[in-house]
């Protein structure tokens, strides 16, 4: 069973001091982090198990880009964490701070 959901989201950048690499994210919040959940649910159950970190494998499009990739459950927001590949910011001109709209399909 898959499922398609579109959402409006601010690419922000994290940083880290320990870590020399800097990722660009978008947080999947609202409706369709509960629709996720949901479905994240039923797959755990069906399975029997869930994959690391609770990830959940989507494919992601942006624009003209779609790309497959894992969203991450976000425990402070309760929603999920898209992160955004260097290769589909160059190609979608997309910059920390801008709003995408993305649609997943899981």
């Amino acid at each position: 069973m898959t499922e398609t959901h579109s959402f409006t989201a601010t690419l922000w950048l994290w940083t880290s001091a320990n870590a020399p690499a800097s990722w660009h994210f978008l947080t999947i919040e609202g409706e369709v982090a509960e629709a996720i959940h949901a479905l994240a649910l039923m797959r755990r159950l069906e399975y029997g198990r869930k994959r690391g970190w609770g990830s959940m494998k989507v494919t992601a499009a942006i624009g003209e880009t779609d790309w497959q990739t894992s969203i991450f459950p976000e425990k402070d927001s309760k929603g999920w964490l898209l992160p955004v590949k260097a290769s589909v910011r160059k190609a979608e001109g997309l910059i920390a701070g801008d709003a995408v709209t993305v649609r997943l399909t899981l």
